[in-house]
């Protein structure tokens, strides 16, 4: 079932009448199923895809039939009086995150984030990043530095953005100085957090850190404050710096993915976020984008870009992340290859 999800995911049909991204309409489909085949779903996701999911089912209202349809049509033969979408959807989440998740539901209901039933490191995962920022703040940096690189690079780069900046470029070179840690120094750092978080821990040793981890974290982090890490990396080293820079993945390098990837990202991303992210872009990444659109919805959407009036630059650099956060997503399950202007990014 989840490989039929990943493909109506997949799917974002144009011109819809809502407009739903991916994880929108994942939450139409999920709720559409019911709660025990939905659980069952969601007991196969990770920490990020059951936040993003259970995010857009509770923001989910009003769906209508038409829409409902759409999304469904590929996946089930017939779609029968499903109705309700979007009422009592607060009962729903809990009662099918519970089914799914046990005891992590109804804090997970609250922040769609925090788990309890992870162990060590791996609880942080479910943490938000103020809390995970909260959680290290007083630990010695190397410890931070073995977190935010055991991470996912999003989480990592939000958290590094809630610890003190004086600290940051300390902690962005101890990560590309990590190779890896050992089973003795892993198992140390869970039971410091399993002080923290009840349960037992383990103790597999782990490749994590290194430049490419750190680059993979800049390029999650807000445009001022990646600027200007880089260039306080730059001032320490100068050749790290620029290995750093090479290996991060930015929204002009969309111009080097294939044809058939920006396709597939398209399919991820709002036509409204689409739009501001070219303003200002460089011409030739337009011209990939609007090449890789129908013909009609090209022409749509230089007619918007151009009566589009003066935006803040802080707006635009926001939206280019979040296109990239996709690309980035997309790339590392396969679906798509990113060519940056370092080593190619799966």
């Amino acid at each position: 079932m989840t490989n039929e999800l990943a493909e109506v995911t997949e799917e974002t049909p144009a011109n819809t009448p809502s407009n739903l991204t991916g994880a929108e309409k994942s939450a139409v489909l999920l709720m559409s199923l019911g709660e025990d085949d939905a659980a069952q779903v969601l007991k196969h996701m990770g920490p990020k895809e059951v936040k993003k999911i259970g995010m857009a089912m509770a923001e989910l209202t009003n769906v209508q039939r038409e829409t409902v349809i759409k999304v469904l049509d590929g996946f089930l033969d017939v779609v029968e009086d499903q109705t309700g979408i979007g009422i009592g959807s607060e009962d729903y989440i809990r009662n099918t995150l519970r089914a799914a998740l046990g005891d992590r539901a109804d804090s997970m209901v609250d922040s769609i984030l925090l788990g309890a039933n992870t162990k060590g490191l791996d609880t942080l995962k479910w943490m938000d990043a103020k809390s995970v920022a909260d959680v290290i703040q007083y630990e010695h940096p190397q410890i931070q530095s073995i977190v935010l690189a055991y991470l996912d690079s999003d989480h990592a780069a939000e958290i590094l953005s809630y610890l003190p900046e004086k600290n940051r470029l300390d902690l962005t070179l101890r990560i590309c100085a990590l190779d890896s840690v050992q089973p003795a120094a892993l198992q140390e750092l869970n039971d410091i957090m399993e002080a923290q978080f009840s349960g037992a821990a383990g103790s597999k040793a782990a490749n994590i850190g290194g430049i490419k981890t750190a680059a993979d974290i800049m390029n999650f982090l807000d445009t001022a404050v990646e600027s200007h890490l880089i260039e306080s990396v730059k001032e320490v080293d100068e050749d790290l710096g620029q290995n750093i820079q090479d290996l991060m993945f930015v929204f002009d390098n969309l111009i080097d993915v294939d044809d058939r990837g920006i396709q597939t990202l398209l399919r991820e991303i709002s036509t409204d976020t689409l739009i501001l992210s070219l303003k200002g872009a460089d011409n030739d990444v337009g011209d990939k984008i609007f090449k890789n659109m129908s013909k009609r919805a090209a022409e749509l959407m230089k007619d918007d870009l151009d009566a589009m009036g003066p935006v803040k630059l802080s707006d635009v650099e926001s939206a280019q992340k979040e296109i990239l956060t996709v690309a980035r997503r997309l790339a590392e399950s396969g679906e798509i290859t990113l060519g940056g202007s370092g080593e190619e990014m799966v």
